[in-house]
């Protein structure tokens, strides 16, 4: 005959709270000797600031040197729209799918169609954080009215934050995606170029997802960031993730791409692009950034990729030429020596 099992201990009871109405309960005290639970809920210190802004297109940004988030993501800072505002008449855009702007980096872009306009600016800390440490936000205004930067009807309201990947079903063989003004997205292969060249449309959002010209996992191998203004970058975006925006006039100035990991020393990454006042900038290696000196939008941009040419000790390769030995060193000549002086006799 088996033993019988123990009886499980019978639940807390929740007794009734003192001078309470008829059933409210309060929790009851764990028992001796029990180990709490983890605390569920954590108080955070929360502040937020209403901002009015007119009628134009802002970023709203942390500055270098704002504290960096910690493993839970604070500090961090989110902008909506003000709770008695008009959704109609703003639009909010952030780099990251939540719309959160963690610590130390992350920009929130806002086009304010009729203006002025409320929106929303929450902070939010650790418990033990002080005041001080909160992020210290900036506004920049990048036009005066949104409607003049791209004439024709208003596009439609914009999703609050950026959509992680291309709106429209991407072809097998494209490998990236822009969103261009008054056009919408087109595709292209790495080694041709996105957008077009010369036809003063500028590059609203991009993304790039190689399929054939890096080894496997390339997509892991590979980031790129759009330049906003000078000096001024988006947060580095892996491989087929959409960096910029849609439908709201805002171009890009520029952008950067890099290779990572393995595929950086197997492959190189070279830009080329141009961008709407005629220049062209390029082709650019390494993650540097192609902007124009006058920071015009971008108009059509040129990545390629291709393996590196093996290095062989002792070899000296041009670029597209075939492998040529080096030269020996020649010798330094050998000094001269030092001429005899001649003395003259003296004669009586």
């Amino acid at each position: 005959m088996s033993e019988a099992a123990p009886p499980a201990a019978a639940p807390a009871v929740a007794a009734p709270m003192a001078g309470a109405p008829p059933g409210s309960q309060r929790l009851a005290s764990p028992p001796p000797g029990s180990v709490p639970e983890p605390q569920r809920i954590v108080e955070l210190k929360v502040s937020g600031h209403l901002m009015a802004l007119d009628a134009g297109l802002f970023c709203i940004f942390q500055p270098p040197g704002a504290p960096v988030a910690d493993r839970n993501g604070l500090p961090g800072v989110r902008v909506s729209v003000a709770p008695m505002g008009r959704p109609d008449a703003v639009r909010i855009t952030t780099f990251r799918d939540d719309g959160w702007l963690p610590g130390g980096e992350g920009a929130a872009l806002v086009q304010v169609a009729q203006g002025p306009a409320q929106i929303m600016v929450t902070v939010y800390q650790a418990p033990d954080a002080p005041a001080e440490a909160a992020p210290r936000l900036q506004v920049l205004r990048l036009s005066a009215e949104p409607a003049a930067a791209a004439p024709g009807p208003v596009a439609p309201r914009a999703a609050v934050r950026a959509p992680a990947a291309p709106a429209a079903a991407v072809p097998a063989d494209i490998e990236m995606v822009a969103h261009v003004q008054r056009t919408g997205d087109v595709g292209a292969r790495i080694g041709d170029w996105l957008g077009t060249r010369g036809s003063k449309l500028w590059i609203e959002g991009f993304s790039i997802a190689p399929r054939g010209s890096l080894p496997a996992a390339a997509a892991e191998s590979l980031e790129y960031q759009a330049v906003l203004g000078r000096d001024w970058l988006s947060p580095w975006v892996e491989g087929g993730a959409y960096c910029g925006s849609r439908g709201m006039a805002l171009p890009l100035l520029g952008l950067a791409v890099r290779l990572k990991g393995e595929a950086a020393q197997t492959h190189e990454c070279r830009v080329t692009a141009t961008f709407v006042d005629g220049t062209t900038v390029g082709p650019l290696s390494g993650g540097e950034a192609a902007q124009s000196e006058s920071l015009a939008p971008l108009e059509a941009v040129l990545i390629d990729l291709r393996p590196r040419a093996p290095r062989t000790p002792g070899m000296l390769r041009a670029p597209g030429a075939a492998p040529v030995a080096a030269a020996p060193i020649p010798a330094p000549p050998a000094a001269a020596a030092p001429a005899k002086r001649k003395t003259a006799r003296r004669t009586r």
